[in-house]
C-alpha cells in the first residue's frame, strides 16, 4: 500500500451509448441500448436513461426490448470510439507517463510524481491534491470529448476502482490515505473486485453480506467456500491489501472466438461442425499474433441460457488447430449434455487458448478422424460434470485477445445449476443480427484495444455494404439529403435521421435502399471531424 492516493481509475461513462447520444442529437437524454441489435444479441451498453428499464450489460436484447420497447436500440461503430479513446488516453499520457489502460474506455494512472517531495507532503494535503489533479482531468475529458468519466483516486488500483464506480456517473472519489477500511466495511461485498452473484450469494449463507462482516472470516473459512486461490485473495482485498504496481506493458493473456446462433443448433454433427469452425479461426488469430497456448477452454450456452464451460490442458504450448481440435472433440459432448440437459439446443459455443508463450512444442503426432472419433463421444452417455470456471470467456464473435492481468478473475463458475432466467421463445432470427464473419469497413482494430465485441455485430457494416442492408445507429450520407444515420430499414428502404453530432435535431427521411444517392460512412471519420471541431472551439491552454 502507497502513502498517498497517487492512483487513479479513470472510466468514461457509459461509453459506447454516451458516445451515440454526441453524434446523435435527437437522442440525447433519450434511452439508447449498444449491442447486438437481434434477439439473440448482447446489450454492451446501455445509456443511464436505459438502465432506469432495467437494461443493463451483457443482457440478453430480447429482454431488453421487452423492458425498454421504446429506446434507440443501434449497432456499435468502433471506429468512433477508438476515435474518442485515443484522444481521451492521450490527456492521461499528458498528465502522467504511466498509464495502464484496462479497456477503451477505462485505464490507471499513477501520479506520484505530482506529489514531490513525498516526505513533506501529508496525507490531507495530498487528498487535496489529488481531488484538484482528477478534477482538472475530468474537465479536460469533458470539454475536449463532451464525455463524463468518473474517477477514483487511492493508495492502491483496489481502493481507486472501488472509488471510481462510486459515485457515477460523473463522480469523483478519493480517498484519504489511513481512512480505506472505514471507507471499505460499510460496502456489499458485491463492490470488491472478483464478487459476482454466485460468489455474493454462497458469502450470504455464512452470514457475509458487507465487507466488514466479510473480514469477520478466517481464511481458512473463505477457502471452505470459494475456493484456495480465491480464498486467499478475498481475504486480502477485504482488508484493502493491494501492492501491484500500474505496468504500461500488459501482456497477451488469452484469445479466444464465439458465435452466438440465430437459430438453435441440436444435431451432434452440425454442433461438432461449428465447434471445428472456431478452432479454425482460433488457429489463425494465435499464429498471426506469434503465440501459443497450454490450456483450451470450450464454452456451450444452451437455450436456456444454462452456461457450461470446459478445460484441458497441453503437456506443451500449442498453436495446432489438429492439437486444439482433437481436445474440443473430447470435452464438447459432455458440455453439451450439461448445457441442454433442461432443454435440448446450443444456442452458443466457443472456443479459446490460454497460458499463452511465445513459442509452441512441434506435436509428434497428429489426431486422425477427428470428426469421426468425436462422434462417437456423443452415441456414449455423458455425464455432465462440474462446469469449468467461466472467468472472463464470454467473448461474442471474432477473436478477443484479452490484456492481463486486470480485472480480477471471478472465480464462480457457472454451472448447470447457475443459469440466467429462461427468456421468452426467441421470434426466428432477425435478419439485422448479422452472423457473417467478415471485418467493418472501419477494419478489424486490435482486440487488445477493444476487448470483446458484442454478438452480432462483427462483420456488420461490410455485410450491409455488399448486400446494401443498413443497420440502426449507422453514419450515412445523402448526395441530396446530406449526412445523418440509419433509424431503421425494412422492405427496401431506409430511414435515415439527417443530422451531425454538432447540429440541432435532424429531420427524418425514407429512401429507397437502393438508391444510388445514399452511401455509408466511416464511423472514425465523423468521429475525428466532431473532434476537431471541439477542439477548435475549445482551444487547449496548455498547448
Amino acid at each position: 500500500m502507497r502513502r498517498l492516493p497517487s492512483i487513479f481509475h479513470v472510466d468514461l461513462d457509459a461509453f459506447y451509448a454516451s458516445v451515440e447520444q454526441l453524434h446523435k442529437p435527437s437522442l440525447r437524454g433519450k434511452p439508447v441500448v449498444v449491442g447486438g441489435i437481434g434477439n439473440r444479441g448482447v446489450v454492451s451498453t446501455a445509456s443511464y436513461e436505459a438502465r432506469a428499464f432495467g437494461v443493463h450489460s451483457a443482457l440478453a436484447t430480447g429482454i431488453a426490448r421487452r423492458r425498454a420497447p421504446n429506446a434507440a436500440y443501434l449497432i456499435p461503430r468502433f471506429g468512433a470510439y477508438q476515435a474518442y479513446s485515443e484522444r481521451v488516453m492521450a490527456l492521461m499520457h499528458e498528465l502522467s507517463p504511466l498509464v495502464e489502460p484496462l479497456s477503451l474506455d477505462e485505464a490507471f494512472i499513477d501520479i506520484s510524481h505530482l506529489f514531490e517531495p513525498l516526505d513533506s507532503e501529508s496525507t490531507h494535503s495530498a487528498t487535496l491534491r489529488a481531488q484538484q489533479i482528477a478534477a482538472e482531468l475530468r474537465d479536460r475529458i469533458k470539454t475536449e470529448t463532451g464525455l463524463t468519466a468518473s474517477v477514483g483516486a487511492g493508495t492502491s488500483k483496489l481502493i481507486a476502482k472501488i472509488a471510481s464506480d462510486a459515485e457515477k456517473p460523473d463522480g469523483l472519489v478519493v480517498i484519504e490515505p489511513g481512512t480505506e477500511q472505514t471507507w471499505l466495511d460499510p460496502l456489499p461485498v458485491r463492490a470488491l473486485w472478483g464478487v459476482g452473484p454466485a460468489t455474493a450469494d454462497r458469502l450470504r449463507k455464512i452470514g457475509a453480506t458487507t465487507v466488514a462482516e466479510l473480514r469477520t472470516l478466517s481464511r481458512n473459512e473463505l477457502t471452505a467456500v470459494v475456493g484456495a486461490s480465491y480464498g486467499g485473495t478475498l481475504y486480502a482485498i477485504a482488508r484493502g491489501q493491494d501492492d501491484r504496481d500500474i505496468s504500461t506493458d500488459r501482456e497477451m493473456k488469452s484469445v479466444s472466438v464465439e458465435d452466438t446462433y440465430a437459430e438453435d443448433l441440436l444435431d451432434p454433427a452440425t454442433i461438432t461442425a461449428h465447434m471445428d469452425d472456431l478452432v479454425t479461426r482460433l488457429g489463425s488469430r494465435i499464429r498471426k499474433a506469434g503465440r501459443s497456448g497450454r490450456t483450451i477452454t470450450i464454452k456451450v450456452r444452451g437455450h436456456d441460457f444454462t452456461t457450461v464451460s470446459r478445460s484441458e490442458t497441453t503437456p506443451n504450448p500449442t498453436d495446432d488447430p489438429a492439437t486444439i481440435r482433437a481436445a474440443t472433440h473430447r470435452m464438447l459432448p459432455g458440455a453439451v449434455a450439461a448445457a441442454t440437459q433442461t432443454v435440448p439446443g446450443v444456442r452458443l459455443l466457443g472456443v479459446g487458448l490460454s497460458g499463452l508463450a511465445e513459442w509452441a512444442q512441434l506435436d509428434l503426432f497428429a489426431a486422425d478422424d477427428e470428426l469421426e472419433t468425436a462422434l462417437d463421444f456423443w452415441d456414449q452417455a455423458a455425464e455432465p460434470g462440474p462446469a469449468a470456471e467461466d472467468g472472463d470467456f464470454d467473448m461474442p464473435r471474432g477473436t478477443v485477445i484479452e490484456p492481463g492481468p486486470e480485472p480480477e478473475p471471478d472465480p464462480e463458475s457457472e454451472s448447470e445449476s447457475e443459469s440466467e432466467p429462461a427468456p421468452e421463445p426467441d421470434p426466428g432470427p432477425d435478419p439485422a443480427d448479422v452472423t457473417t464473419p467478415v471485418d467493418t469497413v472501419e477494419g478489424e482494430r486490435s482486440p487488445r484495444q477493444f476487448g470483446p465485441l458484442p454478438p452480432g455485430t462483427r462483420g456488420a457494416v461490410e455485410t450491409a455494404v455488399s448486400e446494401r442492408r443498413f443497420l440502426p445507429g449507422q453514419d450515412v450520407a445523402h448526395d441530396e439529403f446530406g449526412s445523418g444515420w440509419v433509424q431503421g430499414s425494412g422492405l427496401g428502404r431506409v430511414t435515415v435521421r439527417f443530422e451531425r453530432p454538432w447540429t440541432e435535431p435532424g429531420r427524418i427521411k425514407t429512401v429507397w435502399a437502393s438508391d444510388p444517392a445514399l452511401h455509408l460512412v466511416d464511423a472514425a471519420a465523423v468521429a475525428r471531424e466532431a473532434l476537431a471541431l471541439l477542439a477548435e472551439a475549445h482551444p487547449d491552454p496548455q498547448r
